[in-house]
């Protein structure tokens, strides 16, 4: 809920900022542009409603923004995250001159802060107010990016739209530091004139008396804002000393290292704080699911999962042994494996989540293999072979693929590939056989096309057999997939195999022609014996896989 609070308390923030530095562009233009957009873009945050919302929003986000920096037991964080705390933790040092001198002073002392007012205290009053100002932009401007960026990299459409959101970010401030200067530098000619200064301060009614104010109420607010920060790290530092008095509960990671885990630590803080690299895209906020971890021992130490994570658990249908190492705090030892990388992307955040536990499937398992690869490599230069190897695979992943399929490997020429994932065995059954006459079709073309560059037409040999497998997202750190584990999987490569016994194009298990509906009286039947296997097994032969009828 703070995440989430924070989140829209921002963006109305970053709202207000935007059309207050496009508001400042309108200098680039003349005064009076700058004067008609203040109508149009600043004027409805200056009502009742609007200085409401405004300043609930400005109170939410430093109220929560600051009791997150109370709750966080480590400053190890990535360096995207460390950069937008720093530079949320500076802006109220500049902000506060800049809140008193353009809305504190009209309220208290009837000041009328024009942008005329405004820009010649800082280009001829207090040209050192002026940097700072320039400062704050910066500061502003990247913490707000650096937020949103946060947040939208977990969208799908994000991506397509992530230039333009790029070049915006460099657009809408660069404009506003040029009206900046614009307007500071007409400032500048207007104060060469006699009495100008004098004329504007008298029609806003700001006396000497205002810039001791500003400065006076500046000096109270920062001196306070950074003795608040100042005890609130005394007493994260004191009680980080006091943990390492004690005894704390300790995490194994992965079977291979160790952590500690201090009083209210998340396992993801806990992780980062010793050093153990871990996935965490959304910087530990709850909104993506990549630190995920499989909870191995001490699950029973461990709360329920709250609303937010229990919907994003579900939302990716993990097993209850899952948990998301930014929301759980660990009060007793426990043993996690990680189940993504710690280098995994916004990509990774749902990919591949409802095959993300060992489950066991009924699926259709196709094998594939390239005829006489061997000794097609031997006669050419190792460019030439890369070149043919890659227009074959292409052609028959998107074979696969057309007949609803998943490429699950390629090792040399040959091909593994699982139909039936998203459905039942008997529309995978009936997938694999029109991918499996697919592929023939296009080993056709291909050979077609190629026909100047061969010897002899490229030969394949599919074998496919259906069944109950274990179907997980396998692996070890950065190297890991879709892994199927079964005696399905090690019968279809042995039927695959037989192709060349028959000297066949395409040789199935019986089960897999009556479990697809397909009836092919023409294909030769035979009973063989399979190893590994106790019972033979029955076996359609087809010569060509472009007879089947499906």
């Amino acid at each position: 809920m703070l995440n989430r609070l924070r989140l829209y308390s921002g963006l109305v923030l970053m709202v207000f900022v935007t059309g207050h530095l496009i508001n400042t562009a309108l200098a680039i233009i003349s005064d009076e542009a700058v004067s008609g957009g203040h109508a149009i873009l600043m004027e409805p945050w200056q009502t009742i409603p609007g200085t409401t919302l405004l300043l609930a929003a400005a109170l939410v986000h430093t109220t929560t923004a600051i009791w997150t920096i109370i709750e966080r037991r480590s400053w190890k964080l990535p360096g995207w995250h460390l950069a937008h705390t720093i530079l949320g933790l500076l802006i109220p040092l500049l902000l506060a001159g800049h809140i008193i001198g353009t809305r504190i002073i009209d309220e208290l002392l009837g000041v009328d802060s024009t942008y005329a007012l405004v820009f010649a205290f800082l280009w001829v009053v207090r040209p050192d107010f002026g940097v700072a100002q320039v400062i704050l932009v910066l500061l502003v401007w990247v913490h707000a990016c650096l937020g949103l960026q946060a947040w939208l990299k977990l969208k799908v459409w994000y991506q397509a739209w992530r230039q333009v959101f790029f070049a915006l970010a460099l657009l809408v401030p660069t404009l506003a530091l040029a009206g900046f200067v614009s307007g500071g530098f007409r400032t500048l000619q207007k104060a060469r004139q006699d009495g100008w200064l004098q004329n504007l301060a008298e029609e806003a009614k700001a006396g000497p008396h205002v810039l001791d104010f500003v400065i006076s109420t500046m000096l109270t607010i920062q001196i306070g804002y950074l003795s608040v920060l100042a005890v609130i790290f005394l007493v994260q530092a004191a009680a980080a000393y006091a943990r390492s008095r004690r005894r704390l509960p300790r995490v194994t990671y992965a079977d291979t290292r160790t952590a500690e885990v201090g009083p209210g630590m998340t396992l993801l803080e806990a992780l980062r704080a010793a050093g153990i690299p871990h996935a965490s895209v959304c910087g530990g906020r709850g909104r993506c699911s990549t630190c995920r971890v499989h909870i191995d021992r001490g699950a029973d130490g461990l709360t329920v999962p709250e609303s937010e994570e229990l919907k994003l658990l579900q939302r990716i249908s993990a097993p209850a042994s899952v948990r998301l190492a930014c929301q759980i705090r660990p009060t007793g030892d426990l043993a996690v494996t990680p189940l993504l990388p710690p280098t995994a992307s916004a990509a990774d955040a749902l990919g591949l989540a409802d095959r993300q536990r060992s489950e066991e499937r009924a699926v259709a398992v196709l094998f594939a293999d390239m005829r006489g690869f061997t000794r097609f490599t031997e006669a050419r230069l190792p460019y030439d072979v890369v070149f043919v190897l890659n227009r074959y695979r292409e052609a028959m992943a998107e074979a696969i693929e057309q007949a609803g399929g998943v490429v699950n490997e390629f090792i040399g020429d040959g091909i593994m590939a699982l139909f039936g994932l998203d459905g039942d065995i008997e529309s995978g059954c009936r997938d694999a056989l029109r991918g499996a006459r697919l592929m023939a079709e296009r080993l056709d073309a291909l050979n077609r096309t190629l026909g100047d560059e061969l010897d002899e037409p490229l030969r394949i040999g599919i074998g496919i057999h259906a069944g109950s497998v274990i179907v997980g997202e396998q692996g070890h750190a950065n190297l890991r997939g879709i892994t199927v584990v079964g005696d399905v999987v090690n019968t279809a490569s042995r039927i695959e195999g037989m192709t060349k016994d028959y000297q066949a194009q395409l040789v199935i298990s019986e089960e897999v022609l009556s479990r697809g509906g397909v009836s092919d009286d023409a294909a030769e039947r035979h009973e063989v014996p399979v190893r590994g296997r106790v019972e033979p097994m029955l076996v359609r032969v087809f010569p060509s896989a472009t007879r089947l009828s499906v």
